[in-house]
């Protein structure tokens, strides 16, 4: 590859990831308009849903090969399931908290969760953080501090989708290159099938289903989560093999900016100063781990420079 194709490569990388991200952004807004139906619905028809899409698209690129060879180990099938399950608990918490008027905390989650992942690095692969490392998370620490103080409870949902986001791309790491996007996808809809049906069941009992109840343009969108799910997914993993990780973890940024404005300046959801406070140091934090992140990629590079050899 030469070097005006490889730069033309990282720059659709970098468009693919810009664009995963700004679909993520978008989330809060599609999954709003679903009302009334209730996030353990949505869950249920998301799953089923991507399933669907997800095979439609291994018939569609002829992707069964990969899938049986994934199919024939058993240690990549086990890691599929935990990715589900992870998965399943982030899909869960973050629409419980857009359909209970809580898009600001979900934001929160999705703001954390680079120091959330890079503590997990700390805890159990035993990775070294360097000191503005520690630095910003001890920041993103005091945040979460402050707000449980000054708004007198924890903020659960935030919690609990930066640690199974975290999770998630911890499991995915160690499952590396021999799991695609569209065939982990595919999987991770396959485990979580008896339980998309049972909440389906259980929400047809008793508040009732609203699939085919709201009208056609309702329907239309709920039939949409399927590929709602996986295009920014698919988007994503495109780009990211394509671009470098400091262009990942720049841009991962746009989807939480996006839905803090969206729950502050289009749902109206409370802001009050001793909030605006706890995301002020979390942003601080942010700050601090991508400043440290470029200046530690520019040495790195500049390591690589330095120790290719002349020319003869």
């Amino acid at each position: 590859m030469t070097p005006e194709q490889a730069a033309r490569e990282r720059s659709l990388g970098g468009i693919f990831v810009f664009s995963a991200y700004v679909l993520w952004g978008f989330l809060p807004l599609y999954f709003v308009s679903l009302a009334p139906t209730t996030p353990w619905e949505v869950v249920g028809w998301r799953i089923l849903l991507s399933l669907v899409f997800c095979v439609a698209l291994l018939a569609i690129t002829r992707g069964w090969a990969r899938m049986r060879v994934i199919l024939r180990d058993r240690r990549l099938m086990l890691w599929t399931l935990l990715a589900g399950l992870l998965i399943y608990v982030n899909w869960q918490v973050f629409l419980i908290g857009t359909l209970s008027g809580h898009v600001v905390e979900t934001s929160l989650g999705y703001f954390i969760n680079p120091i959330a992942t890079v503590l997990l690095g700390v805890i159990v692969l035993k990775e070294r953080l360097r000191p503005a490392q520690w630095i910003a998370v001890g920041i993103a620490g005091l945040a979460v501090v402050v707000i449980i103080v000054a708004v007198g409870s924890v903020p659960w949902i935030a919690l609990a989708l930066a640690a199974s986001f975290a999770t998630y791309g911890l499991v995915k790491k160690r499952i590396g290159p021999s799991v695609d996007a569209v065939s982990g996808l595919t999987l991770e809809s396959f485990w979580l099938i008896p339980i998309a049906v049972i909440q389906l069941i259980v929400v047809g009992a008793t508040t009732g289903l609203t699939m085919g109840h709201e009208g056609a343009g309702h329907t239309v969108l709920l039939l949409l989560a399927g590929a709602i799910t996986a295009i920014p997914l698919l988007f994503f993993s495109a780009g990211a093999r394509r671009t470098s990780l400091t262009v990942v973890g720049i841009l991962q940024f746009i989807a939480p900016v996006m839905q803090f404005l969206t729950g502050v300046l289009i749902l109206g959801e409370p802001m009050p100063f001793e909030r605006w406070i706890g995301f002020g140091l979390v942003w601080i934090a942010i700050a601090v781990f991508a400043v440290d992140s470029l200046v530690s990629s520019r040495r790195s590079r500049m390591r690589a420079i330095a120790v290719v050899p002349d020319p003869v």
